[in-house]
């Protein structure tokens, strides 16, 4: 049986307290349209944006992300996408930058996942994306809460979809054990409104950080070489990087 919306128009704009008119307006449109019914179960409730769980028409389950119009941080969201090439010309357009924000994050998910296992972006309405649950019935604890039986086994996987994102010509940005979800001892990479090409201004150092910040839950167990295998992706980045001059 398909899951679907019960709730009104009104019944909207009071649930969570955390939609403004706009968002509700696009929610109840998503959930006529069939592409979600209820939120069901929240994943994440930021100042930025709130993450929930819902069901489609074919009672699949599916991660709605929601960029909270009235909370983003503007002025961080210009300094990533103004060095990117795809979005020009947003300066002193807010929410121009948060529609923007989330378009990003679809397009550069689209790349990923050529190239590796990523959530699969179903659509993305202004503020609104949604996308594939990572899980079986439920969600994929993040790399933080679900520390992998082996590290080093689990890091060297990381390493190689950092590499084969450098592949697909982008970094991811933001990389950390909050990113990261271990799935059946799998890493798996989400959160890519921040991902940038390479070549792009701060992509490089972009990608030492995350590095840096992708194993250094690991740092006390790790028996792998921190400074080879950055200096090996950096030469990697250079590589890839040259070829587009």
């Amino acid at each position: 049986m398909v899951r679907k919306s019960r709730k009104s128009r009104e019944e909207w704009k009071i649930y969570k307290n955390v939609f403004d008119q706009f968002t509700t307006r696009k929610l109840f449109e998503l959930t006529s349209q069939g592409h979600i019914g209820d939120l069901e179960q929240p994943i994440a409730l930021g100042k930025e944006a709130n993450i929930f769980i819902a069901h489609n028409k074919e009672n699949v389950p599916v991660i709605v992300k929601i960029y909270r119009l009235e909370n983003c941080n503007f002025n961080k969201m210009h300094s990533y996408i103004s060095v990117d090439p795809r979005f020009i010309g947003l300066e002193n357009q807010k929410r121009k930058i948060i529609f923007s924000w989330v378009q990003r994050e679809y397009r550069n998910l689209m790349i990923a996942r050529e190239k590796i296992k990523v959530p699969k972006p179903i659509l993305f309405r202004d503020n609104i994306l949604l996308m594939e649950m990572i899980g079986e019935e439920e969600p994929a604890q993040q790399l933080k809460n679900l520390p992998p039986e082996n590290p080093d086994e689990f890091a060297k996987k990381i390493i190689k979809n950092i590499e084969l994102l450098l592949k697909a010509e982008l970094v991811h940005g933001d990389l950390s054990d909050f990113n990261i979800l271990n799935l059946n001892e799998e890493p798996i990479f989400i959160d890519f409104s921040q991902a940038t090409p390479i070549g792009t201004n701060g992509a490089r150092e972009m990608l030492e950080r995350d590095i840096k910040n992708a194993l250094n839950c690991f740092k006390r167990t790790l028996k792998l070489d921190l400074n080879k295998i950055t200096e090996k992706l950096l030469k990697k980045y250079d590589e890839l990087a040259s070829d587009k001059l």
